[in-house]
């Protein structure tokens, strides 16, 4: 088995997806504004050689659950929340091979300037740096932006292809491998002939305009992906190198994983271009009791409030109007169309039925017990569930990763299941152990080079 990849999953935020956890007592998350919190995060990443840190991000705020978002502030459920980007330079500078994904929706961000951004972190991070593509979900986030609602959902990825094909150009295109000669001899930084306007005229975008940022040593970066929906499916299978799915049960992402790699080679891919991590949040302890008391502990801190009120808008539907007991039998909503499709299958869930699952204020539940058994879990759940690696989620800061860091991975390092080094190059080229550290040629991203 080939080793396993392993993120950190955080948010620039108070409360992410256990919620509630920030009022534990050992808990750090109140210094979210703070850069040294970050800096350390990252440096106990690198420590513990995960491949790299993953920050996710929202534009709106959870107001559906009541019909208000007094319950999302109240709690700090995933409000404040600052800019992802930001701190990734300062996390960059204090580590050599740690890896960044951020997350930034293509409905709100100008692809000419965005563009540039991710240029400017491929640069400054050495070609470290991944982006996940996100629509956005979040009616509050397109009333915030000036628009009425939030486009219907399978518009929202018509109009992300057409946004990819632009950053492509500009990634890809607008200047040629040799363009730069930084000849100060000749007083010639970089050739003219060789770069080149990338011109774009379509359904949603239109520019005229050469990329302002000279190729980063990836060019495109690292393209992470995380739809569940057929829609999003399909658009994982033709872009993303990292998916991520959040699969409850071991039984439900083989399915998954097959389908995503399927459709990968429906497109002209190759099956191990993607790189499939999986959901997970663990507690672990030197013991399973010690585990287990861990796990109480961190209980009587969740917050189950929260975790409605993330879910009601991350599904479209406000739960607050059910009845305990009442099944969740709506099947559309233009929000999260995966989420939606966990509780309104076949039986529909109940609201208690959901709230059960909420052991930390998250609708997944913890993996726990001692290192060992952590590692036999992970170890199943990429043998039978066909994943590659898991993202991270935390529970109490920083206590959760130093403990995954200090006595699950040294386990799954004996084991051979996880790296006990990095391997040199990008970030791409640290997941993938081939190529120059660029996009490979089947990927659509190819069509858009000058002089292959």
């Amino acid at each position: 088995m080939k080793p396993m990849r392993i993120y950190a999953f955080d948010m620039n935020c108070v409360g992410h997806i256990n919620h509630g956890l920030w009022t534990h007592p050992r808990d750090t998350a109140l210094n979210y504004t703070d850069l040294d919190y970050w800096v350390d995060f990252a440096r106990t990443a690198e420590r513990g050689k995960l491949d790299g840190v993953f920050l996710a991000d929202v534009v709106g705020v959870y107001d559906l659950y009541k019909g208000s978002p007094e319950t999302s502030i109240r709690t700090a459920a995933q409000i404040p929340v600052n800019d992802p980007i930001i701190p990734l330079s300062a996390m960059a500078y204090v580590t050599k091979h740690l890896g960044f994904g951020v997350t930034v929706n293509t409905t709100y961000e100008p692809p000419f300037l965005f563009a540039r951004r991710m240029s400017t972190l491929d640069h400054l991070t050495k070609g470290r740096i991944g982006w996940n593509i996100v629509t956005g979900y979040l009616d509050s986030a397109a009333r915030s932006m000036g628009m009425e609602r939030q486009p219907d959902h399978d518009a929202r990825y018509d109009a992300a292809e057409e946004y990819l094909e632009v950053v492509y150009k500009l990634w890809e295109g607008s200047w040629d491998d040799d363009a730069v000669k930084r000849d100060k001899v000749g007083r010639l930084f970089a050739d003219p002939s060789k770069v080149w306007a990338v011109r774009h005229e379509g359904s949603h975008y239109r520019m005229d305009g050469i990329h302002l940022s000279e190729p980063s040593p990836q060019r495109t970066p690292l393209l992470f992906q995380a739809g569940a929906s057929a829609r999003g499916q399909d658009f994982a299978a033709r872009h993303a190198e990292c998916v991520f799915i959040a699969s409850p049960t071991l039984q439900g992402a083989r399915p998954l994983t097959e389908a995503l790699r399927q459709r990968a080679v429906h497109f002209g891919r190759q099956a191990d271009d993607l790189s499939i991590l999986n959901l997970i949040t663990v507690v672990v302890g030197r013991t399973e009791k010690e585990a287990e008391d861990k796990l109480e502990d961190y209980r009587r801190h969740a917050s189950v409030e929260a975790s409605l009120a993330h879910y009601s808008s991350s599904i479209g539907i406000d739960l607050s109007k059910f009845g305990l007991d009442e099944p969740i039998e709506q099947k559309t909503t233009n929000a999260n169309q995966s989420a939606l499709a966990v509780v309104s299958g076949k039986p529909a869930m109940t609201p208690r039925q959901i709230i059960d699952q909420m052991v930390l204020g998250s609708r997944q539940k913890p993996m726990v017990g001692s290192p060992e058994q952590i590692a036999d879990c992970l170890q199943v759940w990429v043998e039978e569930g066909g994943v590659d690696g898991f993202n991270l989620a935390r529970t109490v800061a920083p206590e959760s990763l130093r403990d995954f860091v200090d006595l699950v991975i040294p386990v799954l390092q004996e084991r051979g299941l996880f790296k006990t080094d990095y391997a040199e190059g990008t970030l791409r080229q640290k997941l993938f152990g081939r190529g120059d550290g660029r996009l490979p040629s089947s990927h659509p991203a190819a069509a858009f080079r000058h002089h292959e």
